[in-house]
């Protein structure tokens, strides 16, 4: 009898039936009719009993969950369910689905017609790394009657991970090979020289570039033929994200290191693409978590596990030690990107020294955010004195955002300046950058 819930329906039967009592206490012809109604009423509910319970399996349903989640985006659950009664049945899906969520209100309704199948599916986006788990598949199945409904439990207890960024990798892998453009065909991008692995000779073709004209092949063949260049492979990508609380900040749900994180994954498979080699490191008051750069068949799952448990805390991050460990595991020259955040320039003049330390021997991008709830208000228009102060507030942080972006440069050291939904594109779009100017 666990399984037994009553309906709506039967409560609201049996007030209909209580109004006409109250109406045969005034009007005594109508108690029989009262009475007949009350039989009535119970019995379909006996009926629609022995019609749902009278079947042991009488529906079968299945939850079909992905391998894994992917951090920060939608990802799809799929729900398929059987009807064997031999009539028609109306179902109610509650689905346990993960506490992280935070969602009490998960109800699905379906009508399946007798020995028919039902297939729909409904979409999770988590906002946190780790492990997610499902309770029961809980389908609630009612008669035509409607008086009563019966529980079916399937699928107790599934557990998935949600790990870094994934779903997208495709999409950047097959816009980041078209190498004539920055990512999403935005900008060309201009070859400076010839810093590029020869490839083959070859004829010309209108649109080639007439420096790479090979005389000595054009004399033998009596033909205009040009030298082919690709780009130069194997070089070391090393990828260091920051994990201090600077890193806490959430945007959208997601914190400032998921952000990083789900960046880092996607640049890891381009590079990985493009023949480079890719490796990481992470770092709070000690380094942690080192994958050596290489571009084995195994790199990028290596990275994702490794990437998979990484958590922020409240320490401001030691680029001192930082700096010792770059200065003696990177033995030869790398493109290092550094995701960290800066908010004022006081903060990186105390870092400026250590990061000065790395950008001797390698060429570092320093990767950093833009506060998108300032950049909502500078370019709202104020409407009250509150509105102005706040609206100049938020533009004296953005320009000591641009002061920092200046100190950097004058060091040479690159930027990426974004704001974090933008992350994925702008860092692989500026690793694109530097492959195709060849200054690594």
């Amino acid at each position: 009898m666990k399984n037994l819930y009553i309906n709506t329906r039967f409560f609201f039967s049996l007030i209909g039936v209580g109004i006409v009592y109250v109406l045969a206490f005034f009007f005594p012809v109508l108690m029989w009719a009262a009475h007949i109604l009350l039989l009535v009423c119970f019995l379909a509910a006996m009926v629609d009993y022995l019609l749902l319970f009278n079947q042991k399996e009488g529906v079968l349903a299945q939850r079909i969950l992905p391998e894994k989640l992917s951090n920060g985006d939608e990802n799809f659950v799929k729900i398929d369910i059987k009807n064997q009664y031999s009539f028609k049945i109306s179902t109610k899906i509650i689905d346990e689905i993960p506490f992280q969520f935070q969602k009490r209100d998960f109800l699905i309704t379906k009508n399946i017609e007798p020995g028919r199948n039902t297939y729909f599916q409904y979409s999770l986006e988590p906002k946190e790394r780790g492990e997610y788990s499902f309770g029961n598949l809980n389908v609630y199945v009612s008669s035509p009657l409607g008086f009563v409904s019966k529980r079916f439990n399937f699928q107790k207890d599934a557990m998935l991970p949600a790990y870094p960024s994934f779903v997208h990798l495709r999409k950047y892998e097959l816009m980041a090979l078209q190498s004539e453009f920055m990512l999403g065909g935005i900008k060309k991008v201009r070859k400076l020289g010839h810093t590029m692995e020869f490839e083959q000779i070859k004829e010309y073709v209108p649109g080639d570039d007439i420096r790479t004209i090979n005389w000595k092949a054009t004399s033998k063949t009596n033909r205009l033929m040009v030298n082919q260049f690709q780009d130069e492979k194997s070089q070391r990508i090393f990828i260091l994200i920051d994990k201090g609380r600077t890193m806490k900040m959430p945007f959208n749900g997601l914190s400032l290191l998921d952000y990083s994180i789900n960046a880092a994954m996607a640049l890891s498979h381009i590079i990985l693409k493009k023949g480079d080699r890719a490796g990481m490191m992470t770092f709070s008051k000690k380094t942690e978590n080192k994958i050596a750069a290489e571009n084995k068949s195994g790199q990028l799952k290596k990275i994702s596990e490794a990437l998979y448990n990484i958590k922020t805390d409240f320490f401001e991050s030691d680029f001192n030690w930082l700096y010792q460990d770059v200065k003696y595991s990177l033995n030869q020259r790398s493109l290092v990107l550094l995701f960290t955040n800066f908010e004022t320039l006081d903060g990186l003049n105390r870092q400026l020294k250590y990061l000065r330390g790395i950008a001797k021997n390698h060429l570092l991008v320093v990767v950093f955010f833009k506060n998108a709830e300032l950049q909502n208000l500078i370019h709202k228009n104020p409407e009250n004195m509150q509105e102005v102060y706040d609206e100049i507030v938020a533009e004296k942080f953005e320009f000591e955002k641009k002061l920092i972006i200046q100190e950097l440069r004058k060091y040479g050291i690159y930027t990426v300046y974004t704001l974090p939904e933008n992350l994925n594109i702008d860092v692989i779009n500026k690793y694109l950058e530097i492959k195709a100017r060849g200054i690594l």
